[in-house]
């Protein structure tokens, strides 16, 4: 019977020992943290938005790096693979705004029982508080299955090696017909999140694309900003520049907090910054009325200061901004809080309404790992064979999930790839075990 190591308990992992174990496989699961799941329990803040339920062609839409390598492993297991997965595993589903899926009780806690439960149907032994040190191997005469592709798009052939197993922080060592990586990235360091899987990739030949907090808060240059402190905003829409290059447009919900902004829609714009433009000053720009063009908007305040003409400016925006953000827009229009309404002129007022079409802050940065959602960079994914999973520098040994260089926008996507990959990869290494 093939002996297939598992190296992590995450979403990726266990996906990847039952496909494995489903194949025949014996299969060990090493984790090592105190009980599997651990970054599945506060995903979706606790709720666990385990995929997205959106038509498959819609799907790569929105992964932001390497969608074309995903498109075995998620035909694969599909978004509604996962979930009969999860409802014939006893996880009931229901389908939210956005297409997002959660467990009907809400709770992560179901989700990662399930996959618990289908680990011990199958028979997969879980090693917890277990520390792998380093990937084992062996140089195997003859050809190698694949020619290495480095960075620039140059063939060479790498040395020939096969897996022979894994040495443990203890000192032991466990053999293995393959090994799969699925140690997840450096997010959430609270779950155990070290990212150790780069350095056994790098150990064993692999490159290591840079890893980058994504799906990350904002930190942002101006100081008004932080007066807002816990205050949402929905049904805004944001475009972030970089000169007069558009880097995100979205639509949704944001946050402003101590340090910057945050929410779902900031999260996503993140990940497109994180790409190109990490640590350099671009432009945010907020519509906070983007049902209304700017036409619109002036007949809208024309009507408000109509209906309040002897009031002062201060007193005369209650129906359109929240009252945290009133001295703010304010003091950004320039015009007096206690001026009439009906003695602003055209340009005060054709100036006010450039503030709540393209309210402006100037991103900074990023906040760190601590509290990125997922990690952006990782294995070089010409180095992995996008059919199996498989490392094309080493024969039995696999990847699947966040140690990938392979990342999505917030709704279900990054868990999807976790359990696409990870699938694909227990099934190979059954399968594909020589």
């Amino acid at each position: 019977m093939k002996q297939v190591i598992v190296i992590g308990g995450g979403a990726a992992g266990m996906m990847a020992a039952i496909g494995a174990a489903k194949e025949g496989a014996r299969v060990t699961l090493l984790e090592q943290n105190e009980k599997t799941g651990k970054k599945i329990f506060i995903t979706g803040k606790g709720r666990c938005n385990l995929t997205n339920a959106c038509e498959q062609e819609d799907f790569f839409s929105h992964v932001i790096s390497n969608g074309k390598f995903l498109y075995s492993a998620f035909y694969q297991m599909d978004n509604q693979s996962v979930m009969d997965f999860f409802e014939n595993a006893g996880c009931r589903l229901k389908v939210e705004r956005g297409d997002r899926v959660f467990p009907v009780s809400d709770h992560s806690s179901d989700v990662i029982a399930a996959l618990n439960r289908q680990m011990e149907k199958e028979g997969i032994k879980v090693c917890l508080h277990t520390k792998v040190k380093e990937i084992l191997t062996t140089v195997e005469s003859g050809n190698s299955e694949y020619a290495a592709e480095d960075v620039n798009g140059a063939q060479s052939q790498p040395e020939e090696l096969r897996i022979m197993g894994v040495k443990l922080a203890d000192g032991r060592v466990l053999n293995a017909d393959a090994v799969i990586v699925a140690t997840g990235g450096k997010s959430y360091e609270t779950t155990g999140a070290t990212g150790d899987g780069y350095g056994f990739a790098e150990g064993v030949g692999h490159t290591v694309k840079e890893v980058k907090p994504a799906l990350v808060p904002f930190t942002v240059k101006e100081s008004w900003c932080m007066e807002l402190q816990g205050l949402s905003l929905k049904n805004v829409a944001i475009t972030l520049k970089s000169d007069k290059k558009k880097i995100y447009e979205g639509f949704g919900e944001m946050l402003f907090t101590h340090f910057g902004v945050s929410g779902p829609l900031i999260l996503s714009a993140s990940s497109y910054y994180v790409k190109k433009f990490y640590g350099m000053p671009v432009q945010l720009l907020i519509d906070l009325k983007p049902a209304l063009t700017r036409e619109q908007l002036d007949k809208r305040l024309l009507k408000d200061f109509d209906e309040n003409k002897n009031r002062q400016f201060k007193n005369a925006l209650d129906g359109l901004f929240p009252s945290k953000l009133i001295p703010i827009m304010i003091r950004l229009s320039g015009i007096s809080p206690e001026k009439r309404v009906n003695e602003i002129t055209r340009e005060e007022r054709s100036h006010l309404i450039e503030c709540i079409k393209a309210l402006a802050l100037t991103v900074t940065g990023t906040r760190n790992f601590k509290e990125a959602i997922i990690t952006q960079g990782g294995v070089h994914v010409k180095e992995v064979n996008p059919s199996t999973m498989e490392s094309k520098l080493v024969k039995g040994l696999y990847f699947a999930g966040e140690v990938l260089d392979l990342d999505a926008v917030t709704g279900g996507f990054n868990l999807q790839i976790a359990w696409s990959t990870g699938y694909l990869a227990g099934v190979s290494a059954a399968k594909e075990v020589t």
